[in-house]
């Protein structure tokens, strides 16, 4: 096939494409560009004709295919398997480069040979591969791969759950999937399950009637209500009460839920995604989570990537980061600044590397961060002064256990010297309520 010519498409292909809505390109065996409608014109090239151009010279600025260049290729694909292939890629385009949704289908000419290619482009608007003010941001492989499951779930109803540690921003990439999806006009509703007390968290997810309790002095719409043709977005999933998990389940099956105290079967319309940073499988053996929730609530999991595991987005992180956090001082690391931060394994992820550039740009006086004032950053972090034990004074002076054992010890003891409230104890900690309560569920400690 690639030493044949092509003949011309036939006018009524190409009239055909110039009619879609969204960006067409199609091109022949040899990665030429013969037509563009004006969707792909207006989006991707306003100023410039693409046809006569190769698609990856165009898309990509390279010399050579995609699949020869480190980048899956779907003409490639779809010469071995002989159907329509989807891929994501980073596309060059007048704003900057973009992550693109393409969909190639193959078309046989009278001999049944792959003699044209069609594909479609659908941008995701949600994810970027330069810095941004917002959103997700990332070009390593390991962030490719799951803001390539997060475009194949987001057009679908399907369940998702987000699994990752805490600080991968798994609240980020609910926003992806919900802004992906056929719901993206109407509301995304998160619910905080860790933070939302047992006694409470029926009424503020489901909603109550007026006098079903003490104090509910009218009656409430619960979140399930709020986010009725959008997304309910269930964080920390691993917290939901066991009492109100089988109602959780009853509503992903039959779309149907009471208020608490009323007899009234309600029904609502919402796609849920849910995220975790435990391990749900030993939670559901320890008899602590259902086995039929996990099933429904994990239709479709992504894990998403610690940032130790996508070292290379972190000058773009640093980049974005600095920019939102340096108001109207515009600071830079040095080199040797960044180096030090992409060597560190940062166990709080993308929260540590936030809090870490924070640090270092109130240790620096000018707008230049050095690797002085990072060292000193990531070792205030560290310092046992700063830390959970130090606080009240249980650190280990040698700890043999890891740091995450260490941390539970010191836990451990802060509980046994504090007499007065959970909220009093985070804030002598130096954390959050949410936080402490966390931790607590993590060392089996009853409130």
């Amino acid at each position: 096939m690639s030493g044949t010519q092509n003949p011309t498409p036939s006018p009524e292909l190409v009239a055909f494409l110039e009619g879609l809505p969204e960006p067409h390109i199609l091109f022949d065996a040899h990665y030429r560009i013969v037509a563009a409608n004006a969707a792909y014109r207006r989006q991707f090239s306003p100023k410039a004709s693409v046809v006569g151009r190769t698609c990856y010279a165009v898309s990509h600025q390279f010399s050579v295919p995609c699949d020869q260049a480190g980048e899956s290729c779907p003409l490639a694909r779809a010469r071995l398997s002989g159907q329509r292939e989807r891929v994501m890629h980073l596309h060059h385009t007048p704003q900057g480069e973009a992550y693109v949704n393409i969909e190639l289908v193959p078309l046989r000419d009278a001999k049944g040979r792959q003699a044209w290619f069609i594909e479609k482009m659908e941008p995701l608007r949600v994810a970027r591969g330069e810095p941004a003010a917002q959103g997700l941001i990332g070009r390593s492989r390991a962030f490719r791969e799951m803001l390539e499951l997060v475009a194949r779930v987001g057009p679908s109803e399907a369940s998702v759950l987000l699994l990752g540690e805490s600080g991968t921003g798994k609240e980020l990439v609910a926003r992806a999937v919900h802004e992906a999806s056929p719901r993206a006009s109407r509301p995304l509703v998160v619910v905080d399950c860790a933070s939302l007390p047992e006694t409470l968290f029926e009424s503020e997810v489901f909603g109550h009637e007026k006098g079903a309790f003490t104090g509910a002095y009218a009656a409430k719409a619960g979140l399930v209500e709020a986010a009725a043709g959008g997304t309910l977005f269930l964080d920390e999933v691993g917290d939901i009460p066991l009492a109100v998990q089988v109602k959780l389940l009853r509503l992903l099956e039959s779309g149907t839920y009471r208020r608490v105290g009323s007899t009234e079967l309600r029904r609502t319309d919402v796609r849920l995604v849910s995220a975790t940073h435990r391990d749900l499988q030993a939670l559901i053996a320890q008899g602590r989570f259902r086995q039929d929730l996990f099933y429904r609530l994990s239709t479709f999991p992504i894990a998403l990537p610690p940032l130790r595991d996508r070292s290379e987005d972190v000058p773009l992180l640093v980049e974005s980061l600095l920019s939102r956090l340096g108001g109207e001082r515009h600071l830079s690391l040095a080199p040797a600044a960044l180096r030090r931060l992409m060597r560190h394994a940062f166990p709080g992820n993308v929260r540590e590397l936030r809090n870490v550039l924070e640090r270092a740009m109130l240790l620096s006086d000018g707008e230049l961060i050095t690797a002085a004032c990072v060292d000193r950053a990531l070792a205030l972090g560290a310092a046992p002064g700063s830390a959970l034990a130090a606080r009240e004074g249980a650190w280990p002076s040698q700890p043999k256990a890891p740091l995450h054992d260490a941390e539970q010890q010191a836990l451990r003891a802060a509980l046994a010297a504090h007499h007065g409230s959970r909220r009093e104890l985070a804030t002598r900690l130096g954390i959050s309520p949410r936080t402490l309560y966390r931790k607590l569920r993590e060392l089996d400690i009853e409130r």
